[in-house]
């Protein structure tokens, strides 16, 4: 038996191992080519086209990834301008094709100037953008360039006075008749507009200096000081004649000190002659989210902006059905009195 019979197999395991490599190397020789066998001057035969469709486009792309696409910000002298505007932001309403420069025109939404609006990073480009509020506190954007606040910050607010509007007054109508006293002592009858009543009887008088009434509505509300005979002139009769006046003290703390003097007896017709008014105002303040919550303060009571700070420093002096006065403290540290006609916000201006 020959030896290649004997050793078939390890001769074909070689003769396969050698094909092997020699196609190994054939790849390989065609894939460091490629860039000649695929390049995009070849041209096809006869047609004079690539050979591959859009390899004459390779170059060009290769040649643009190499450009460099850094952006720079454009400048007009130290001013950076926006390149990718390319229209007027802003116009003239008078003359739709003139543009505005908002560094050189004249204000938009006079007297803002239009520094101030790129300042708070605001849009002006709005018609009512003065009457706008960004921050929600209830200011305006006006309101809030002309207290030289931050339209951005809610808690940066013009004085509230601005916004307390008066919406109405709720008074209480009383009257106190003194009846015939006796050794300097009186009693009395109390009646108001809400059918309140109190009553001291001839017997339990009141002597100088002592508190009445005993129970609600006016507990304690009163304080008889004296009393002493005065001539007055009855126009009834036209005869001046003597008359004993009562003087009672009011003891109520907006009222403290307050003294009444009131004739005695005090008849049932004449009673309307010596009415007195408990008054209180009925406020909104239409700020800080608080236009819908209406709140009381009686007349001579300081009282606070907004409702619940600790600081009252706001004085309700006077109150009547029309008008409210009020005493509150300005800017620059002074007291200012002010008032609110009714359904109103006070009127700087007046």
């Amino acid at each position: 038996m020959s030896w290649l019979s004997t050793h078939y197999e390890k001769v074909a395991l070689g003769s396969a191992v050698a094909v092997a490599l020699g196609l190994a190397y054939l790849g390989w020789s065609k894939l460091n080519s490629v860039e000649e066998d695929f390049a995009s001057s070849l041209k096809g035969v006869g047609n004079n086209k690539t050979a591959i469709d859009g390899a004459d486009l390779v170059p060009k792309a290769r040649q643009s990834m190499t450009l460099d696409r850094t952006w720079s910000q454009a400048a007009d002298g130290e001013r950076p301008v926006d390149l990718f505007t390319g229209i007027a932001l802003f116009i003239s309403s008078n003359d739709p094709k003139k543009a505005i420069d908002l560094r050189k025109d004249a204000p938009l939404h006079p007297p803002i100037p239009n520094s101030w609006w790129f300042e708070n990073r605001l849009d002006p480009g709005f018609a009512d953008s003065p009457r706008q509020d960004p921050d929600a506190d209830g200011f305006s954007n006006l309101e809030e360039f002309t207290a030289k606040t931050d339209p951005n910050n809610k808690d940066s607010i013009p004085p509230l006075i601005a916004k307390l509007r008066f919406v109405k007054d709720e008074s209480l109508a009383w009257v106190i008749r003194p009846g015939y006293g006796s050794e300097g002592k009186f009693p009395f009858n109390y009646e108001d507009s809400k059918a309140g009543t109190n009553k001291i009887s001839a017997a339990d008088m009141i002597a100088p200096g002592g508190l009445f009434f005993t129970k609600p509505p006016m507990e304690n509300r009163f304080k008889l000081l004296g009393s002493e005979t005065r001539k007055e002139l009855n126009k009834k009769i036209n005869i001046e004649m003597e008359v004993t006046i009562v003087r009672i003290e009011d003891q109520r703390p907006n009222k403290k000190g307050t003294i009444y003097e009131l004739p005695s007896p005090l008849p049932e017709e004449r009673k309307s002659d010596y009415i007195q008014y408990d008054r209180t105002a009925i406020f909104s303040l239409e700020a800080l989210g608080m236009a819908d919550r209406e709140f009381k303060v009686e007349e001579n009571t300081a009282f606070a902006l907004p409702p619940g700070n600790p600081n009252k420093n706001y004085l309700l002096k006077k109150v009547s059905p029309d008008v409210i006065s009020i005493e509150y403290p300005a800017t620059d540290g002074s007291r200012k009195s002010i008032e609110i006609k009714k359904g109103q916000l006070p009127n700087f201006n007046d």
